[in-house]
């Protein structure tokens, strides 16, 4: 990536973990790299958009502040969620309908509002998946419905998008080793799956 191109990438939920990993990579592979996040993640080299992607209106703002101060959008990252967790007989509705705001709901006008810059660029989408849209587990009823639901977004978003040039990936992780201090050699490591973001963004559109 020359100096002279500043591709511009939006990542949602870029304030820790595997969100701000990602935001790392590109930044330091030439990236003009904007973090949607509700809580800042305060670092120098990532300009933020304030956003609770629980309010569609705010979704909608971000994007298009990212839009007018840049001018461009080359690439949508959707990787924040909310981990609801708990068994179906005690799951609490106001954790379950939180779930899919963050999880499903939001990923609507985040699309509807960078699609029309994608296009224009040729763009990219990458949607953060997991294994738990295919491999369910005890108490993760709310997660693995929302990660189901978001392949199936996935898939038909690739059929409708790729006439206009946009491409669209679904990444499907197993378990990464967000937190600070967990080392564990049966997760992956955020900066393995970051590597793999970072990647899929730069493939030529074709």
């Amino acid at each position: 990536m020359t100096q002279a191109h500043h591709p511009v990438a939006i990542v949602t939920g870029a304030n820790r973990g595997t969100g701000l990993a990602i935001a790392a990579e590109l930044h330091a592979a030439g990236w003009d790299v904007w973090g949607l996040n509700r809580t800042s993640a305060d670092k120098p080299w990532l300009p933020e958009a304030p956003c609770d992607l629980e309010s569609a209106d705010a979704v909608t703002a971000a994007v298009e502040t990212v839009a007018h101060r840049r001018g461009r959008i080359d690439a949508l990252v959707v990787n924040a969620v909310a981990r609801s967790l708990g068994r179906i007989g005690t799951l609490s509705l106001p954790d379950w309908r939180a779930a899919f705001d963050v999880n499903i709901v939001s990923v609507l006008p985040l699309l509807q509002a960078a699609l029309p810059y994608l296009r224009s660029g040729r763009g990219s989408i990458v949607l953060m998946g997991s294994h738990a849209g295919s491999r369910y587990f005890e108490g993760g009823a709310a997660y693995c419905a929302g990660k189901a639901a978001l392949k199936a977004l996935a898939e038909v978003l690739l059929l409708e998008e790729r006439p206009n040039g946009v491409r669209t990936t679904l990444i499907n992780p197993g378990a990464i080793a967000n937190e600070i201090g967990d080392d564990s050699p049966f997760k992956l490591s955020t900066s393995s799956v970051a590597q793999a973001v970072r990647w899929v963004v730069e493939l030529q559109a074709v």
